[in-house]
């Protein structure tokens, strides 16, 4: 098993990832500034609190804790903030992304798996989107991924490096059983602002109702949370029996409108989502549909929830059980 360091580990994605390694017991070591994640989400695993623009501090954290491979979550994230503030996101998704594998290399560690996005593609040409549709990012958000992805090319070749870039679509949900969930300061995905104005928060705004879509709204590959963890241990198994660089994509293939989303928290709440519409975000494209059969085909990949119900049902067991999100 490896002693695994997860970036970003107490964030959304990251939690349910240090759950998944831990279930298939593996160490691990989570590094987290908290800025938006919660000690409370790692459970059990031990947090080192830091910024990973911190070279030397990443570096230590790797030698004190013999890490044997690292799972790269640490990120800002927010497509609509990327556009106005990009040089936010250059320093963090960048500049973070370039010290962890400084650190990495110092340490004598040679194995990533970086956390990226199906913003990369920017623009559908086509879709379902494929691993070898162009890309050609929209917002600094998918820029700074893409950014990092060419990076690990470069670094394989110079210094050894092993790494897998994973490119999901929207993630969702939360953990079946109710240990982790999403919770955000302010909320930016749309399944828990449903669900919150479903009980009584702010109406949901919907962004756009003129795209060239069947209802007018946007439609999503939504991805749940822990098929994405599930993709990240297939990627560190590879990577453990010699896999060289590469990508994958990591959806379901099924993209659901924003009205569809509506209609399914709906039916798991069983109360209305007040809803208004709201202008176009820059940023967004209309449809964003993956194909993941790349990662099936090599890595046995397939996601476990197909059905956009089962997603939210999951995303409402967890706000339910915790209307105040994590208690620190």
């Amino acid at each position: 098993m490896s002693t695994v360091l997860v970036t970003g580990g107490a964030g959304y994605i990251g939690s349910h990832a240090v759950r998944a390694l831990r279930a298939a017991a593996h160490t691990v070591v989570v590094f987290d500034d908290l800025s938006a994640g919660h000690a409370a989400a790692v459970g059990d695993a031990t947090l080192v609190e830091g910024d990973v623009r911190d070279t030397a501090q990443v570096e230590t954290t790797l030698r004190r804790h013999a890490v044997t491979a690292v799972m790269h979550f640490a990120a800002v994230l927010s497509v609509g903030e990327s556009v106005r503030e990009p040089a936010r996101y250059y320093d963090n998704n960048v500049r973070g992304s370039l010290s962890v594998l400084d650190a990495m290399l110092a340490a004598g560690v040679h194995r990533f798996v970086l956390s990226s996005t199906c913003a990369v593609y920017g623009n559908p040409v086509t879709t379902p989107i494929d691993e070898d549709h162009p890309t050609n990012p929209i917002n600094a958000y998918g820029e700074s991924k893409l950014v990092v992805e060419r990076a690990l090319a470069h670094y394989g070749r110079a210094y050894g490096l092993r790494a897998i870039a994973l490119r999901y679509f929207n993630a969702a949900g939360a953990d079946a059983d109710g240990e982790v969930g999403e919770d955000h300061d302010p909320e930016i995905h749309l399944i828990p602002r449903a669900i919150e104005a479903a009980c009584g928060g702010a109406k949901l705004q919907v962004f756009g109702e003129d795209y060239p879509t069947a209802d007018g709204t946007c439609e999503r590959d939504y991805v749940h949370v822990s098929d994405l963890a599930t993709g990240h241990l297939r990627a560190l198994e590879a990577l453990d029996t010699g896999a060289t660089t590469r990508v994958y994509n990591l959806g379901t293939g099924r993209p659901h409108s924003v009205r569809e989303v509506i209609r399914a928290v709906e039916r798991a709440t069983g109360r209305r989502v007040p809803a208004e519409a709201a202008p176009r975000r820059a940023g967004d494209p209309a449809v964003l549909c993956a194909s993941a059969d790349r990662i099936g085909r090599e890595l046995g990949w397939r996601p476990a929830y197909v059905g956009l119900d089962e997603v939210v049902e999951t995303a409402w067991r967890w706000h339910a059980a915790h209307p105040e999100g994590f208690e620190e």
